[in-house]
């Protein structure tokens, strides 16, 4: 085999395997075990979005009404010092 043709193998494969990572879940979270997963590898609110979008992201210092949600809509972030999200609650 050539090494263009492993690497567009290699490459590709990479390519789906990120688009896998970022396809959107539609609604509120209700696979917890999945969620946890997901924020165990630290994404940036970016992709949390992206992955997330019917989820409503609180990151520190942002102001929210004081309603408690008990439907996982809206998840309250821990930062790293590089803005990547730790950890965090839902309420």
């Amino acid at each position: 085999m050539s090494l263009v043709f492993v690497m567009a193998i290699a490459l590709g494969g990479c390519h789906a395997m990120a688009q896998a990572a970022t396809k959107p879940v539609a609604g509120f979270v209700t696979d917890v075990k999945g969620f946890d997963a997901f924020i165990a590898t630290h994404p940036t609110p970016e992709q949390f979005h992206a992955t997330y979008p019917d989820v409503q992201l609180v990151l520190p210092g942002t102001m929210t009404t004081m309603e408690f949600r008990e439907n996982n809509s809206r998840y309250y972030a821990e930062l790293d010092k590089s803005g990547r999200i730790t950890g965090g609650r839902f309420g």
